[in-house]
Order: C-alpha cells, then structure tokens, then sequence
C-alpha cells in the first residue's frame, strides 16, 4: 500500500477508446489516479464527470487525470460515450494495479462482506513519487480538493 513519498507502482493497463497507458511514460507530467468501483454507479459517475469538468484546469497545472476501476474497456467505451466523459478511464481487470496501490478491500453493505474498490485517489509527482493520497473519498469536494493539492505542486 503505497504512502506519501514512496515510489507509485508502475502499471501498463489498456484504456477507453483503445491503446494503453504506462505511468513510466508520464515521468515529468503531475499524474492523478483515481480507483472508484463501478461504471455508470451514482457515485462514480458524479467523481467521473467532476473530473472530466475540470480536465482542463489540471492540464493547466501540469497534471494528467486516470480513473481506474476493474470494469472492461468495452464498458469504460460505454460509460464515456453516455455521460461524455472526457478524462481516460483505465481497465485494470485483472486487479494486479488496484492491489499494488492497496485499494482491493473488504467491504461491508447491508451487513454483507464482499471485495471491491475502496474510491482513493493518489497524486504522483514528476519523479514517479506518492505525492498525496485520499483513501476512503467521499465524492462531493473531492475534484476540488485534489485540483488544489496539484496546484500547490
């Protein structure tokens, strides 16, 4: 479970509309990840689409925005295409990334357990380092206070 100032694990996943993103090919660029754990879910969708509004202010700021859930590209492709969202969304299918960044859990709703994504975001610095994490997200403010925390970088 990676912290502040360790080195964030690498990934390679393939992304909506095709190709794949590698976070070593982003070294020098602010990267945000944020893990949520469904497509076209209310929360997710709101965080989706709050990042999609302010893609531009984080492009401003030097950072790139990737939202990560276990859903497949076919289902990134139809979440995108209805909600228009603008920010890339990586499939991590295999959960290999959401365990290497700690956000696999156990989950508990209406007194059943289960496993899935606890939402968490995590800033990555221009040398590949955490440069904040939130764990636990609750979606309204979020987008705003993580916009804040890339501009102070």
């Amino acid at each position: 479970m990676p912290e502040v100032s360790d080195t964030a694990p690498d990934f390679t996943l393939p992304r909506d509309g095709g190709g794949t993103v590698s976070l070593s090919d982003l070294r020098g660029d602010l990267v945000v990840l944020f893990f949520y754990p469904r497509d076209d879910t209310p929360g997710c969708t709101k965080e989706s689409i709050g990042f999609s509004e302010q893609l531009q202010a984080f492009a401003d700021a030097g950072a790139q925005v990737f939202g990560i859930s276990k859903d497949s590209v076919a289902k990134h492709d139809k979440f995108v295409a209805k909600h228009e969202l603008t920010t890339p969304l990586l499939s991590d299918e295999h959960g290999t990334m959401c365990e290497d960044y700690g956000v696999w859990k156990e989950k508990s709703m209406y007194g059943k357990k289960f496993l899935g994504i606890e939402r968490s975001t995590f800033v990555v610095d221009r040398e590949g380092k955490i440069a904040h994490v939130w764990r636990k997200v609750k979606v309204p403010g979020h987008v705003d206070e993580v916009l804040e925390a890339v501009q102070a970088l």
